[in-house]
């Protein structure tokens, strides 16, 4: 994958920061929620770009930020592949603290990016927003190790999952919807999550 990235979107590490769950995804939300609600998205995907400027952030308000829901990004891989992966390296190199706002500016630059076809200019300006120089950036993408990681919990998504397009959303452990949700079948899946 790090040669494919350097190809594909003429990228040229930092240190990983662990996610807080297991598989190393990236969570938000009190430890203690009755209900996990789990999505697993690409950051070149349209449809969670959609769901994230459109519908996560009153789903955010209403249930993850009053303790109701704990929610966990997990990364999966859509084309161009290598633009997305870049995009969840510079996530995770900007640190745990700023993953997900780097998240949140990779969709809301989405447009720009597929409208320009400067996937790197946008990618590079997203990190430099996160507090990296350029170089941190170069040294981010092309990083070996954290490429196989992100693409053995891709593996992973597909083998013990079953995933196989985003956004996926799971809750409690149950597959509930492949595709965009609205913020009334995201209080019909809490809802049923919690009894």
């Amino acid at each position: 994958m790090a040669a494919a990235l350097a190809g594909a979107v003429v990228l040229a590490g930092c240190s990983k920061p662990a996610g807080d769950v297991a598989d190393g995804a990236m969570s938000m939300g009190f430890l203690d929620a009755k209900v996990q609600m789990d999505e697993y998205a690409s950051t070149t995907c349209s449809h969670c770009a959609r769901f994230n400027n459109d519908v996560f952030p009153a789903f955010k308000a209403k249930y993850i930020d009053t303790g109701k829901v704990r929610y966990t990004l997990h990364e999966f891989l859509t084309p161009p592949e290598a633009v997305a992966a870049a995009g969840f390296l510079t996530a995770r190199c900007a640190g745990p603290d700023k993953y997900f706002a780097v998240i949140d500016d990779l969709f809301r630059s989405q447009e720009e990016m597929y409208a320009t076809g400067d996937a790197r200019g946008v990618l590079v300006k997203v990190a430099q927003a996160a507090g990296l120089t350029e170089d941190q950036f170069n040294k981010c993408v092309a990083d070996e190790a954290a490429n196989r990681a992100l693409s053995q919990r891709v593996r992973t998504a597909i083998r013990d999952k079953g995933v196989s397009s985003t956004p996926t959303f799971f809750f409690n452990g149950k597959k509930v919807k492949e595709g965009e949700m609205t913020l009334d079948e995201l209080d019909a899946a809490v809802a049923e999550a919690s009894k």
